[in-house]
């Protein structure tokens, strides 16, 4: 695994958005039975999911909890010198998101701005790039801010069908701001990447390898159906399960080395909240008591890049306005790629999630 280390760059703040619109299988099982989805409830931790309306898209979550953090942080857009934007969910296939959320935003022109495809670990890479951006730029003062926006539709790659993933993913988006500081204690960061399990959880169809492109003769109805079911989320449950057991456990122990720290030192161990069950067999395996490992499944689900900040938004907000408190989080998933940050974050102030109305309008070119 990969150890970096960031130095003069400090974590001021987190904020997340939810669409306003909840499902929960526990009122609506289909094509559950009522017994079923109280089983898959209590063994995933998800008792309800947020759906966003088809007009809208992660972008939209993400530039709504960056506008929500700007205003808290009294930072004007003009200060920002970076903008990452985390997601396997693109407004375009060109150009990057990035650049249409810098003049939805309001961010200065000579702002840095571009697109990470990256899912589960996103929110660690994509803070790991923009912290190391920040760290090296020559800023006025005043200036040396970053947004990192980390957002997923995840619930639209879903087959109707499909049992063992339609419990699990809802849609969500979040804004994590960093800013240049010369007292910022260190940032830590693990990472690594195994792509011989990339066919493991994959949409097959829709880039240039299996593309959706309208041919110039028609397609047959087979051709169809088979682009329809390749579209969406394929997901083989046994092969993340064994992954996951083998590759998180030994990353949350070179983290908190790399960090010169140990479990006992972490406040607060946030893991990437891919469903309870799983999420409790890392906890026995790395060490962290119930009170120092947040598990947050319950109205959110799965959110893929935006559940650690989403979770952080949720269950600290108190504690890290507080402050400090050292956190571990790590990523981990789709690629296979993983991805951990050890950093001491607040006194900030207190993150928060905020609920997106349907009526809000998109972002467009």
């Amino acid at each position: 695994m990969v150890k970096a280390v960031v130095d003069g760059v400090r974590i001021a703040g987190f904020r997340a958005a939810v669409p306003v619109d909840r499902h929960s299988f526990l009122e609506d099982p289909a094509p559950f039975t009522a017994e079923e989805a109280a089983k898959l409830c209590a063994a995933t931790g998800v008792r309800e999911r947020r759906i966003l309306p088809p007009h809208l898209c992660a972008s939209d979550l993400c530039v709504a909890a960056a506008e929500g953090l700007l205003e808290q942080l009294g930072w004007q857009p003009e200060s920002v010198d970076v903008l990452v934007f985390v997601s396997q969910d693109a407004d375009y296939n060109l150009p990057a998101t990035a650049c249409v959320m810098q003049n939805r935003l309001g961010l200065s022109t000579a702002a840095a701005c571009f697109d990470v495809n990256l899912g589960c670990s996103g929110f660690v890479y994509g803070t790991w790039i923009a912290a190391r951006l920040l760290s090296g730029i020559v800023a006025e003062p005043g200036r040396g801010r970053a947004l990192v926006l980390c957002g997923d539709t995840s619930s639209r790659h879903l087959r109707p069908d499909d049992r063992a993933t339609l419990p699990l993913f809802g849609d969500a988006g979040s804004a994590t701001a960093l800013e240049a500081d010369a007292a910022a204690p260190r940032l830590h960061v693990v990472a690594g990447t195994d792509g011989s399990g990339a066919a493991h959880i994959r949409i097959k169809a829709g880039g240039r390898r299996h593309t959706l492109v309208p041919p110039l003769h028609p397609r047959t109805p087979e051709e169809e159906a088979r682009l329809f079911a390749e579209s969406r989320l394929s997901l083989n449950g046994a092969e993340v399960f064994g992954f996951t057991l083998k590759a998180v456990p030994p990353l949350v122990k070179e983290a908190l080395e790399h960090a010169g720290t140990t479990a006992g030192a972490i406040d607060v161990c946030v893991l990437h909240q891919a469903n309870k069950f799983m999420l409790d067999h890392l906890r026995k395996k790395t060490g962290f008591p119930e009170d120092r490992f947040l598990v947050d499944m319950a109205e959110f689900g799965n959110t893929s890049s935006a559940s650690i900040p989403l979770a952080i938004s949720h269950r600290l907000s108190a504690s890290l306005a507080e402050g400090p408190r050292r956190l571990l989080m790590a990523g981990f998933g789709v690629g296979w790629s993983w991805g951990a940050l050890v950093a001491e974050v607040g006194p900030i102030p207190p993150p928060a999630v905020v609920e997106i109305p349907a009526t809000r309008p998109p972002m467009t070119v």
